[in-house]
């Protein structure tokens, strides 16, 4: 059990580094968005227990902290 496990995270880290690469032509603005969508599901699914409304509304909450805090200086 704790091969597929181990299988299923690497595979996991190996789609989040190629979806990455997708990241080359956004914006500072954007990037940071995205990232703080993920950092956002992540902490909403561990603080919920994996509950899909605590993972949605985390990345949402992440997404939009992290679309403010990159927002280019004026």
């Amino acid at each position: 059990m704790k091969h597929i496990k181990h299988l299923i995270l690497g595979t996991a880290f190996s789609l989040a580094l190629l979806s990455l690469a997708a990241c080359s032509g956004m914006s500072t603005q954007d990037k940071g968005t995205v990232v703080g969508a993920g950092v956002g599901a992540v902490g909403g699914s561990v603080l919920t227990g994996g509950s899909a409304i605590g993972t949605v509304g985390g990345a949402a909450v992440g997404g939009v902290i992290g679309h403010e805090i990159s927002k280019p200086d004026r």
